[in-house]
């Protein structure tokens, strides 16, 4: 079975692609820049001018797509914002033109969303059925309702389509954690803000397991929440990032002015609560290889 990845060279796609081609998968990657994937085999598009190689929705029994410009690689601008928005939205309508047509045979289609959804949530509990925190002045909220607005004319078509809304991914690669460690490793670590907020978080390799169950079984259908089955507050989570790292924290909270102040609007990713559940995962019989944050920082630095 063949499994065509947009983002594909990105923290997800990359480890995803690897434990496809693991589990017995034919990869392809869907690449603005084809020579960044020498690995697998890739195809040429451009989302901004709807350009696609013909071949690409051809070649795939499933797609998986994961495009999308980083919420957290710098301040958001104008015109940072419009790119985050514009790199997903004008990627899904490109790929609903091609599976409109004729002479495929996609089985089913996994597009990324977030639990930015939820919005600042507090520490009630939201799932599956909670409203998206719009319309609101809430960034992360209102791309993540878009980017799962735009994947409903695929879903219309009658292909089976499977929205995970992501959480905090836990790698040494990339991502929070590394930004989010870097401090605690020098002894200058902090709970952030309040430190009440929750994190609702996944270690990498449960989410691309997640990824391919949602492939191999037909019955996955419609938003899930991909999530470990226990989120933390942002202090729990500082406090057992010191303990995994032997480190001591030695500083007071950092306050929320001074990151709203340094890291503008972006701040919402670390000072919004989502205390996001897991049930409907579970209920499909997913078993998380790291459902404690202890588990899952101790898999990640092992030997730190």
């Amino acid at each position: 079975m063949k499994v065509l990845i947009t983002g594909g060279t990105g923290l997800i796609g990359t480890r995803l692609a690897e434990m496809l081609i693991d589990s017995g998968y034919e990869v392809a990657l869907l690449s603005r820049e084809p020579a960044k994937s020498n690995h697998f085999r890739s195809f040429r598009w451009e989302p901004r001018t709807q350009m696609i190689d013909e071949a690409a929705v051809p070649y795939a029994d499933f797609i998986v797509n994961l495009a999308g410009a980083s919420v957290s690689d710098g301040k958001w601008t104008d015109e940072r914002k419009r790119d985050i928005m514009t790199s997903r939205l004008g990627g899904l309508a490109l790929l609903h033109r091609e599976l409109a047509k004729p002479g495929h045979h996609v089985q089913a289609f996994i597009s990324a969303s977030a639990i930015g959804l939820y919005g600042d949530a507090g520490a009630k509990l939201v799932n599956e059925e909670t409203p998206p925190a719009v319309p609101t002045h809430d960034f992360l909220a209102d791309v993540s309702h878009q980017w799962e607005l735009a994947a409903a004319p695929i879903a219309a078509l009658g292909i089976r389509t499977v929205i995970p809304r992501i959480g905090i991914v836990l790698s040494t690669e990339g991502g929070a954690l590394p930004q989010i460690a870097r401090p605690v490793k020098l002894g200058a670590g902090a709970a952030l803000g309040s430190g009440k907020q929750y994190m609702s978080w996944i270690h990498l390799d449960d989410l691309c397991r997640l990824f391919i169950a949602m492939l191999d079984d037909k019955s996955w259908n419609g938003t899930y929440n991909a999530v470990a089955p226990k989120p933390v507050t942002n202090q729990e989570f500082t406090e057992t990032l010191a303990q995994v790292l032997h480190r001591p924290l030695l500083l007071p909270k950092v306050p929320a002015f001074g990151l709203k102040l340094a890291m503008g609007e972006m701040s919402d990713i670390v000072l919004a609560s989502q205390n996001v559940s897991d049930q409907k995962v579970l209920a499909q019989g997913f078993e998380f290889e790291y459902p404690e944050l202890r588990g899952a920082l101790e898999a990640l630095y092992a030997g730190a």
